[in-house]
């Protein structure tokens, strides 16, 4: 973006609009150096990832789905069922391969369903995912009948070096999280389809008048991010080596808007920024180590993003106007 040096108002304004997420991260990693300055060693800093890679991946999705104008509140249901359901497959099949190409498979037909109802169903975003999210947890739960879904013994040591391993000294988690946001990045800023998502985002009847097929657009998000909550569920997997039915994904939806929220993406759609869920992400996670630095209470945590939420979109509101 350009921006106009000569007008100091403008000129922060420029800087709030198209730099904020850049400007919270720095401002957050400062805070929490400031509360301990070993959370720069490099343990931690890659742990940041590392914690954060599986709900960020699933930002990645959620990201397309709010630029477009809609909402997935699936999120963590959704990975629940791909996750039990791909730890049954690796066990009966003893392949990793076969496991991992089920849950991506599974993501995409989740996604699927999600876009028909919205598109051929003329059903509301918000009313489909709610209706879904109930429906794949307890489907999960039925068929876990409240057990976990475990990894065998002979299988267990190979399917958790795929998430807990390293490639080239760096952890696997985080080259995924880093490999997904970059793909996310150039989908949505290289390619036709990328465009048509933002312009469905920002004026349907525009976008439909300009000769975009709006139906096919949003089916088609819901199909990438359900592919990546396949890949989510396919990590989670991996690192836990044991799903839980009722808790597993629990969450990770509201973590996933508040990323995107944070990280600069308009809620009404029409506008958003990769890099900013990316960073949103580590924010997040850099959030949740002050609190605990701090001795705050975990179960203050869900209270915490509520308020991050709640101001990201009064200053996107204030922005507008």
């Amino acid at each position: 973006p350009v921006i106009d040096f000569s007008d100091k108002k403008a000129l922060w304004r420029d800087i709030t609009m198209n730099y904020s997420h850049w400007l919270s991260f720095i401002l957050l990693f400062v805070v929490a150096i400031v509360v301990s300055p070993s959370f720069l060693s490099w343990s931690n800093l890659t742990n940041l990832f590392v914690q954060g890679a599986v709900v960020g991946i699933c930002a990645m999705g959620m990201s397309l789905v709010i630029s477009a104008g809609m909402i997935d509140l699936s999120t963590g249901a959704s990975v629940a069922l791909i996750s039990g359901l791909g730890v049954t497959v690796l066990n009966a099949t003893g392949s990793i391969f076969l496991a991992f190409l089920f849950c991506l498979g599974a993501g995409l037909i989740v996604g699927v369903v999600n876009g028909l109802l919205v598109t051929k169903g003329g059903i509301a975003p918000f009313i489909v995912t709610l209706a879904t999210m109930s429906a794949w947890r307890s489907v999960i739960n039925q068929l876990g009948q409240g057990g976990p879904f475990t990894v065998s013994r002979e299988l267990y040591q190979s399917f958790r070096s795929v998430a807990a391993g390293r490639t080239l000294g760096l952890p696997n988690l985080m080259l995924f999280l880093i490999g997904v946001s970059v793909l996310t990045a150039f989908i949505m800023s290289r390619t036709k389809f990328g465009r048509y998502v933002y312009a469905v985002g920002s004026n349907q009847q525009a976008a439909r008048l300009s000769g975009i097929n709006i139906d096919r657009v949003k089916t088609l998000i819901f199909m990438y991010a359900g592919t990546l909550y396949g890949l989510a569920a396919f990590l989670l997997a991996s690192r836990l080596t044991s799903i839980q039915a009722a808790s597993a994904g629990s969450g990770y939806e509201m973590d996933a808007i508040a990323a995107v929220a944070i990280g600069g993406t308009s809620m009404d759609g029409g506008r958003g920024k990769i890099v900013g869920t990316f960073l949103g992400i580590l924010m997040l996670r850099i959030i949740n180590t002050v609190l605990i630095m701090a001795n705050v209470p975990p179960f203050l945590n869900g209270l915490v993003q509520g308020i991050i939420i709640i101001v990201a979109v009064l200053a996107q509101s204030k922005r507008k106007k």
